[in-house]
Parts: structure tokens; C-alpha cells; sequence
């Protein structure tokens, strides 16, 4: 008699057993793991306390991935983004002077509108619409701007005067050192292709910042998770509908669309699961999972969630079932208890991870058609503007505009897809009401 779980996410079918995916879960854990220290971290300078946001990022985690397994039944794992974050933190709330929770709000109208588009089949068709050389300048451009905020934060760049915006830090401080040290490490743990380099990189440089200074080592190790008190359900949707913040709304939602659109369709192809069109069967199951994680997400008081490219590692690792998601997300769900450690790692163990993130999202620009202008402009007004303007928003929107007028320019208009003559003028109104 077959075993109902493995019936369910087609065992026998994928050519997969309960080993294979418990250890391909497993795998995506220890490689993603790291997003439950340097979410919260990012999200601080927001102002959203780093207990209650730890746990938020984890509760959300844990309910995507779990949705993932269970209902898309992919072996893709989901957890707030990297960039999005980034995005709300340091632009939305530093920049623009918006609160974190009118953000949050922002995030649920999100979420919720991702939700019924992807039930009518409306971001799938968009999705198809996008050309990949704006896809690939996203990537890009999102790891420049996640490189220079990890540079930022741990010290080795440090900001300058007018004329010499930024310099180097004081590379004689300690934690600068550490930062330096931590990079390298999991730098030499990529390429030896240790499973889960960037959590031993930050362990490891934790470690050596508790012995280096003693009085940052927490009281205790393990404790009931804090409380969610300070940040759930603190979102403000009203103030999120006001007119001035549109922009941030049409910035959210563009930023998730393309990330978990790529990052899908990514995974996809890795894990031999797209179909002959090269598109992804019942794409619409996996969108759900992820609006739907993004709207319990902002309720907890974090930021976007998506689907994580570093499911790639699990998915190495022999996973083809929904079943890999559901270990993942049972791991995620384990970590809660582990908050007095998590909350005291510090930026110069954690920094390091986010500058390399920001490294392996640079790979994709080597695919972008040199050859081709009506290509490259776009791509390349996207890449700078999002990393010198210090907002991703405004070099996502600049791509989506200046790409038709590339095509017009050359007269081939043709090319530009209906779906993404919807997203230029979209674009062009964000430029419009955009608070400068």
C-alpha cells in the first residue's frame, strides 16, 4: 500500500523519497537562514524593532513555504526579500520621511492586488510582456544597491563630503576587520561550494565579535520568541491611500512582480519543470503562495516576501516535491525559539552576507545582448539609476519607459509587447507624482 504522502506530492513520479527531500529541505534552510537576521537587521533602520521583526520575518517564512509545499506542491521556499527591504528601509521611510507602518500598508495593498491579478490570470500575461534584458537589469541592479548597503553598514565605505560622496572606512577598526574577514570566509566557502557558506560565514565572524568583545554576548541562548506586539497588525492602510504615496505602491508592486517572476521562472528551469513554450505549468500556484505570504507578512510587520533563488541549493540537493518546501518551512517554524542568539549577531557578521548577495545578483548582466542598443540602454539606465539615485524604484520605472522609446527610436515599436506598454504608462506616472 503507497504511502498518502507520497502519493500526494508524486514521489514516484518525480523519481524522488522522503530522504531525498528531507535533506534537500534541510539544504534550503541552512542556505537561506540568513534572511532571519539580516531582514530584521535591514528593517531596524526603519525603525521596526529587531525582535518583533525577527519573528514576523520567520512566522511569514514559515506560512509561504508551508503554502508553497502544500498547495503549489514546488520545491520553492519563501521569505521576505532582499531589496524590497532594503527598498522600504532605506528609501520609503529614510528618504522619503514615510513611517514603517504606512509602508506595511502600502506592502498589504500589495499583496492583496497581486492576489486577485494572479487569480485572473492577469500576472501571468504581464509576465510574459517583460523583456528579458529588463529582467536581467533588475538583478543587477538590485545587487549593486544591496552591496553598497553592506559595504555602508559594516564600515568598510563610509560616507564622504560633497564632491566625494563616499571613501573608504578606517580599515584599522575592529568590526571593519571582522566585516573584511567574513567577506573572504564566505567567499572561500562559495567556492568550495559548502552548503549553507553564507550562515557559517556569519556564525563564524559572530563568534569571533563574542570574543572580541565579551559584553555583547547574550544572557541566554534560547527563549520563548519576543512578543509580536510592537509591530502586528500596526500597518496603516488609509495613510498608504493617499495620493502622495502612490508612487511607493506602484514601486512595491513592480518590484515584487518582476522578483518573483524571475526568480520563478528561474527555479523552474533549474529543476527541469518548465514545460516545451518554456513557461511554467500552473505558474498561477506559486504567485498565490507568494501574494498571499505578502499580505500575512505586512499584518506581522515585514516586508515583501517572494520565492528565494536560494531554493536552487535544495532543489541541487535532489528536491522535486512540495515535500522540500515543507521541511523548510518546518525548520523556519523551529527557529523562533533561537531569537537571543539571532538578535545579537552584529553588522559586521551580518553585513558580509548581504554584500554577497549583492555579488551572485550581478551574474546574470554577462547574458544582456551587447550588441543591441534598444536592449542595452534600458538595461543600462535601470542599473545606475537604481544603484546613484539610491532608489530602486525610480531605475525599475525608468527601464519600463525608456525601453518602448528605445524600440520607437529604432522603429521597430513591434517588438514591445501590449502587457508592456501597460507597464510604461504605469511608469510614466510614477514619474508624475513621484515626491521628489
Amino acid at each position: 500500500m503507497s504511502n498518502p504522502i507520497a502519493t500526494y506530492f508524486k514521489f514516484d513520479q518525480l523519481g524522488t523519497s522522503f530522504k531525498k527531500e528531507t535533506l534537500a529541505g534541510m539544504t534550503t534552510f541552512v542556505t537561506m537562514a540568513y534572511i532571519i537576521v539580516v531582514n530584521p537587521k535591514i528593517l531596524e533602520a526603519a525603525g521596526i524593532p529587531m525582535g518583533p521583526s525577527m519573528v514576523a520575518t520567520i512566522i511569514s517564512a514559515f506560512f509561504g513555504t508551508l503554502a508553497m509545499g502544500l498547495y503549489a506542491r514546488r520545491p520553492f521556499a519563501v521569505a521576505p526579500y532582499m531589496g524590497e527591504n532594503a527598498f522600504i528601509a532605506f528609501t520609503v521611510v529614510q528618504v522619503l520621511g514615510y513611517s514603517w507602518q504606512t509602508a506595511l500598508g502600502a506592502i498589504f495593498i500589495g499583496g492583496v492586488l497581486f492576489s486577485l491579478i494572479s487569480i485572473l490570470g492577469v500576472r501571468r500575461w504581464l509576465a510574459r510582456s517583460i523583456p528579458t534584458s529588463l529582467k536581467i537589469a533588475f538583478a543587477v541592479g538590485i545587487g549593486l544597491f544591496l552591496a553598497f548597503i553592506g559595504l555602508n553598514q559594516t564600515g568598510i565605505v563610509a560616507l564622504g563630503a560633497p564632491g566625494a560622496p563616499v571613501h573608504v572606512g578606517d580599515l584599522t577598526e575592529t568590526n571593519v576587520i571582522l566585516a573584511i574577514a567574513g567577506f573572504l570566509l564566505i567567499g572561500l566557502l562559495m567556492i568550495r561550494k559548502v552548503t549553507g557558506a553564507f550562515l557559517l560565514g556569519i556564525l563564524a565572524v559572530t563568534i569571533v565579535s563574542f570574543i572580541v568583545n565579551p559584553s555583547s554576548i547574550p544572557t541566554e541562548w534560547i527563549s520563548l520568541p519576543p512578543s509580536l506586539d510592537p509591530i502586528f497588525l500596526k500597518l496603516d492602510i488609509s495613510g498608504a491611500l493617499s495620493w502622495g504615496f502612490f508612487s511607493v505602491i506602484l514601486t512595491v508592486l513592480v518590484m515584487d512582480f518582476v522578483d518573483t517572476t524571475g526568480t520563478l521562472l528561474g527555479l523552474a528551469y533549474k529543476s527541469n519543470l518548465l514545460d516545451e513554450h518554456g513557461d511554467l505549468p500552473e505558474i498561477e500556484k506559486p504567485m498565490l503562495c507568494d501574494s498571499l505570504a505578502t499580505v500575512v507578512g505586512s499584518l506581522l510587520g515585514t516586508t515583501t516576501t517572494g520565492t528565494f533563488i536560494e531554493s536552487a541549493a535544495g532543489i541541487e540537493a535532489g528536491g522535486k516535491s512540495g515535500f522540500t518546501s515543507v521541511v523548510t518551512a518546518a525548520l523556519f517554524l523551529l527557529a523562533l525559539f533561537f531569537a537571543p542568539f539571532l538578535t545579537a549577531i552584529p553588522a559586521c557578521a551580518y553585513g558580509p552576507a548581504v554584500i554577497f548577495v549583492g555579488l551572485l545578483m550581478l551574474s546574470p548582466i554577462t547574458k544582456l545582448p551587447w550588441d543591441d542598443l534598444t536592449e542595452t540602454i534600458p538595461a543600462f539606465c535601470v542599473i545606475v539609476l537604481m544603484s546613484f539615485t539610491y532608489n530602486l524604484g525610480v531605475g525599475m520605472t525608468a527601464g519600463f519607459v525608456v525601453y518602448p522609446l528605445a524600440k520607437i527610436f529604432a522603429g521597430r515599436a513591434g517588438d514591445v509587447k501590449t502587457g508592456m506598454w501597460i507597464l510604461a504608462g504605469m511608469s510614466a506616472l510614477f514619474f508624475v507624482f513621484y515626491p521628489y
